[in-house]
């Protein structure tokens, strides 16, 4: 909506530029733009802007501050990890290098205040300065004194400074427990189904029209806006995947108005991709080629299953598997190559009815994965420290779980963590039927 801002401290014309780039988000650019007032005016010492990821916090904040030319610094509390380089940033924006280089090695908050108060008495501003912070939530961890000082740094440094603080928690559970002064706050919304397909439309292909990829926006939200509504990575979906439900029509196998042929060349595609959702173990580029080439070691793997591991901590997986699934009396039958002849109804328990993938996974020993790990690793490996690293490893990943207790250092006990689509996957990678070796497929 078009010429829906207004304000009677900023030219019209600049407004509208705002309102093209803020599409779905003119009432909390408005509302933003009454809490900041006129250029000249004093602001309010300290605004709380919190909502989801991908809300348009961040968006709706730089482009204000661009397109109406305001005097801000943007601080990304992530990159500043002392209070120091936030410090010499806010200097060095608004004051110059000179002001920077006043700060000692470690400057203290006092330090800051002085510099400031002294630049701002040298260089006044005829309009607000403006300090954007961006994942404040960050500042909780920082020192005590800093949040506190910077909510009412105005007062502080006797200068028409605001700070604004982006955040994606609420102000409740942002607030110090030793008290501090209150900012004005702002809640971006999600955007709704009807919002993202508005927003997501306007970055259409040019080779097509717009009531196609209207249609191609529609069909993919309907398969993912249950279980995702982030932005930013329902474009990245829209992008990866256009190709696909646009090649029919550029194959001149169907028109573009048949929408229904297109859902059903596509639906596969974009089932599959839901198991990619927020997920970035795959670049874009190997994702296309897993779907063109579903052959070959990377068949049926999705990005999650597709976990890069080390050579022999797959091996020592692929054997906490099977020693979690498999009864230890089964050892034998399965690792010793000369085990003699056992008939299958001696090897079988009468009442073992049950699968052990049912009962779930059951602790083994130290020695025991160790014993099955050198039968089925195709190498000879000598039992080095390397190997006893890689299996701390796979407990840190949380594939593999320490279930003995602390004190039990000689024979300690683990359980596998993993799925058998999973292990089936990994097994695939280095060449290893993993299913001939389970007692419950026999």
């Amino acid at each position: 909506m078009e010429g829906l801002l207004e304000h009677p401290g900023y030219d019209g014309e600049k407004l509208r530029r705002v309102s093209e780039q803020l599409p779905c988000r003119e009432v909390q650019a408005g509302m933003l733009l009454s809490l900041m007032g006129e250029p000249q005016q004093y602001c309010y010492p300290s605004l709380f802007i919190y909502g989801h990821r991908a809300s348009g916090k961040s968006h709706v904040v730089n482009v204000l501050m661009k397109e109406l030319e305001l005097p801000h610094v943007t601080v990304s509390c992530v990159e500043c990890v002392s209070s120091a380089l936030l410090f010499e940033q806010v200097l060095l924006s608004f004051f110059g290098c000179d002001a920077a280089s006043l700060l000692p090695r470690s400057p203290s908050l006092s330090d800051f205040v002085r510099i400031y108060k002294q630049r701002t008495s040298e260089f006044p501003s005829k309009q607000t300065r403006y300090i954007v912070m961006e994942q404040a939530e960050l500042l909780r961890d920082a020192s005590v004194n800093l949040l506190p000082a910077l909510l009412r740094l105005q007062e502080l440094v006797e200068d028409n400074v605001s700070v604004i603080l982006l955040s994606e928690i609420v102000w409740d559970k942002f607030r110090p427990n030793t008290g501090c002064f209150e900012p004005l706050l702002l809640h971006f919304p999600d955007y709704s189904k009807a919002e993202l397909l508005q927003i997501l439309s306007a970055g259409r292909n040019p080779s097509y029209s717009a009531e196609f990829y209207s249609s191609y926006i529609n069909i993919l939200l309907g398969v993912f806006y249950t279980v995702c509504r982030d932005l930013r990575e329902l474009q990245h979906l829209a992008a990866l995947n256009f190709s696909k439900f646009c090649e029919p029509v550029a194959e001149g196998k169907v028109k573009e108005t048949e929408t229904h042929k297109l859902w059903k060349n596509i639906e596969p595609h974009l089932k599959k991709a839901m198991q990619t959702v927020y997920l970035r173990e795959v670049s874009s580029l190997q994702w296309e080629q897993m779907d063109e080439h579903e052959t070959g070691a990377l068949r049926g793997l999705s990005a999650h299953t597709h976990v890069e591991l080390p050579y022999y901590s797959k091996f020592l997986l692929i054997a906490a598997y099977l020693a979690s699934y498999n009864p230890a009396r089964t050892d034998k039958r399965f690792f010793v190559k000369h085990h003699g002849k056992i008939k299958k109804t001696n090897f079988l328990k009468k009442n073992e009815k049950t699968s052990n993938h049912l009962l779930g996974p059951k602790p083994f020993p130290l020695d025991r994965l160790l014993a099955i790990f050198y039968s089925v690793v195709d190498s000879r490996v000598a039992p080095t420290a390397s190997i006893f690293s890689q299996i701390s490893s796979l407990v840190t990943l949380q594939l593999l779980t320490l279930v003995s207790h602390d004190d039990q250092l000689d024979s300690p006990k683990y359980k596998c963590a993993v799925s058998l689509d999973f292990i089936s996957a990994i097994s695939r990678t280095v060449n290893f039927d993993i299913v001939k070796y389970l007692y419950d497929f026999l």
